[in-house]
């Protein structure tokens, strides 16, 4: 039995309305370089059975394999399947495409401007991009005060203005604050009853800063608060939307320390 390839036809066609840019790369097959015209970015190349020769690329976030045919000619994308059915195209997307990008990320993040909250030396870091204007930002905030509390997590929320119109004013305000960590905390734990008051006109800077992270979230793939985001045991980045269910806490949150 030959390999097996499964084409994407819906990825194609989304592919098909992308604009092409103005600059294609020289040392790709021209097959190829039509693939990275419609919004594809090829991050390196595999080798792959049957003549074929294989492409790991980044699309919209996520990893896609591009397989081109022995005549040059012809691009495939999708999964290639062995005889057992075995999946071959896995592996060469986690080394040359998710790994990578879990570490780029994961840097980028570092970079953005956040506010911690809980220890310095935490075995686990956790990046969540928050509103104050958000009840299940609020709503993770009181579910990991057990860990915060404990040593085990140092929460680092990325601040974005994006619910309502005072968004940003509060977020400007937190940052803003003499000790912005205690200021998030406090309202953090007012819930409702936070008076925390929207700064009017926000500082070029930190509204540099707000845009920035902002524009990361939307990078990431998140479109709500809150996006959180921290590594499994293997050192992948993962994400989760939204306050998470008491069964996917622990996933994300790690081992509890005993007191």
């Amino acid at each position: 039995m030959k390999p097996v390839v499964r084409s994407l036809s819906l990825l194609i066609s989304t592919l098909a309305l992308l604009p092409t840019p103005l600059a294609l790369a020289e040392a790709l097959p021209p097959a190829v370089q039509a693939i990275e015209a419609r919004g594809a970015k090829v991050v390196g190349s595999f080798d792959a059975p049957g003549g074929l020769k294989g492409y790991a690329a980044r699309y919209n976030g996520q990893g896609i394999a591009l397989y081109l045919t022995p005549d040059g000619d012809h691009v495939v994308i999708g999964s290639l399947l062995d005889a057992a059915g075995e999946d071959l195209t896995k592996a060469p997307l986690e080394k040359l495409v998710y790994e990578p990008m879990s570490s780029e990320m994961w840097q980028r993040l570092g970079s953005s401007t956040w506010i911690a909250d809980g220890a310095a030396d935490a075995p686990r870091v956790i990046y969540m991009f928050s509103d104050p204007n958000c009840p299940f930002c609020n709503m993770f905030w009181k579910q990991a005060r057990p860990w915060v509390e404990a040593g085990d997590v140092q929460l680092r929320h990325v601040m974005v203005g994006m619910l309502r119109p005072d968004s940003a004013g509060k977020s400007a305000a937190l940052l803003a604050a003499k000790d912005p960590e205690a200021a998030l905390n406090e309202h953090e734990a007012a819930g409702k009853a936070s008076t925390l008051k929207p700064i009017e006109r926000i500082a070029p800077e930190v509204n540099e800063q707000l845009e920035a992270n902002l524009t990361l979230m939307g990078e990431m793939g998140a479109s709500a608060t809150p996006a959180i985001y921290y590594l499994d045991e293997q050192g992948r980045l993962q994400q989760h939307q939204g306050a998470p269910r008491p069964e996917a806490l622990n996933g994300i949150m790690g081992p509890l320390s005993k007191r």
